[in-house]
């Protein structure tokens, strides 16, 4: 969190951050986590590391929920730390921040392609470089396994 807080929007830098869900805590499950995902104006902060030990998430202005269509907004970025942090910002080309079902979550979108994706039982995911945010793939692989999972959100 320490070195994510220059990247997050000013209004949050000096807000108490607390965890809502862990998968060491809470299990893994898409369903549990859109239900301790936190006040529904609230951001979120979600973490991944996957079994490389490869640290990554996104974060999003408002709290992970399961949805018709994409939500979100501009501020929504994706992040690695690869050995160091990289923050891949919204380019402007599209609105596709966060959408989720109970089957899948997904971050960042275009052409058929998904910044970041989680199944329904949290074990599997992958990234690709996609149009909203211009990014690197975050894990090692295109396709990973989760390690552990941590959405924040304030506190």
């Amino acid at each position: 969190l320490s070195q994510l807080g220059p990247h997050l929007p000013s209004r949050l830098t000096q807000q108490p951050w607390r965890l809502l869900y862990c998968t060491s805590r809470d299990g893994f499950s898409l369903r549990s986590l859109y239900r301790c995902g936190g006040q529904p104006g609230s951001p979120a902060l979600l973490l991944i590391r996957d079994t490389e030990a490869q640290a990554f998430g996104a974060f999003s202005a408002t709290a992970i929920r399961c949805s018709n269509g994409f939500y979100g907004t501009g501020e929504t970025f994706l992040f690695s730390f690869s050995p160091e942090l990289k923050v891949f910002r919204w380019t402007g080309r599209n609105n596709f921040f966060v959408k989720g079902d109970v089957d899948l979550l997904m971050v960042g979108g275009g052409s058929g392609r998904f910044g970041l994706w989680l199944d329904g039982d949290l074990h599997h995911g992958g990234s690709h470089p996609c149009e909203t945010f211009d990014n690197e793939i975050l894990s090692p692989r295109e396709e990973f396994c989760v390690q552990d999972l941590e959405v924040w959100g304030l506190a």
